[in-house]
């Protein structure tokens, strides 16, 4: 008598989206670098602000 061989089951799928594994391979790309340095500022704010005269009937 022969050996019973299990019946062929079809491959199931792993489970995870190939947008949801490139979305984790992205993130953890992405907190494994060291942070950035800053942007320069393109229009720096002024030392010292304007001072603003007070109004004649302010207390």
């Amino acid at each position: 008598m022969t050996a019973a061989r299990p019946p062929h089951r079809p491959a199931v799928p792993a489970g995870v989206s190939m947008r949801d594994l490139l979305a984790s391979c992205a993130a953890a790309d992405a907190v494994s670098r060291p942070p950035r340095d800053p942007e320069p500022r393109r229009n720096p704010e002024p030392a010292v602000l304007p001072v603003r005269e007070a109004h004649p009937r302010a207390a």
